[in-house]
């Protein structure tokens, strides 16, 4: 009896010890802002984005991007178009589930959202991701130019650099 008291206290207090690091990264990552390492890979990111542009449709652009914990859960990130006013928003709680993703797929999709608002083509045909912007998102060097960001994509690359 005295084995089983002293096996509940120690994976109790694990337990506990586990949960109090979990909790102290959270909000680590919540209150403080992406790191250095993180926003010089989006970056690189984005000048490989703006040469592609350049090369391929003679773009010069120059895009905010915002990084936002405001963001609904279930969105990546947006490109928003007002009044000749266009930006890139990314959803900061993303980066912590994956930042390659983050960088490989969100920023070239919304890039070519970027590119459709300039060229004045705003359909709505399958929501904004029509056959010209899959041909954009892929000329951007975009990975899975689908529709729709799919969470299955990003458990598959975390299992993918696992093994």
């Amino acid at each position: 009896m005295k084995n089983i008291f002293i096996l509940f206290i120690s994976t109790t207090t694990i337990s506990l010890i586990l949960l109090t690091y979990i909790i102290y990264k959270q909000n680590s990552f919540n209150n403080h802002p992406l790191s250095s390492k993180v926003l010089v890979k989006i970056k690189q990111k984005e000048f490989r984005i703006k040469k592609l542009i350049m090369q391929k449709y003679n773009q010069n652009i120059s895009i905010p991007i915002i990084i936002s914990s405001k963001m609904q859960n279930s969105l990546f990130g947006m490109a928003i178009y007002d009044k000749d006013n266009i930006r890139i928003v990314l959803n900061k709680d993303r980066f912590q589930e994956s930042e390659q993703y983050m960088i490989d797929y969100v920023l070239p999709h919304e890039y070519a959202h970027v590119l459709m608002f300039i060229f004045n083509d705003f359909t709505k045909k399958n929501s904004g991701h029509s056959k010209r912007w899959q041909n954009i998102c892929l000329q951007l060097e975009g990975k899975k130019c689908d529709r729709f960001v799919k969470d299955n994509d990003i458990l598959m690359g975390k299992i993918g650099t696992i093994y």
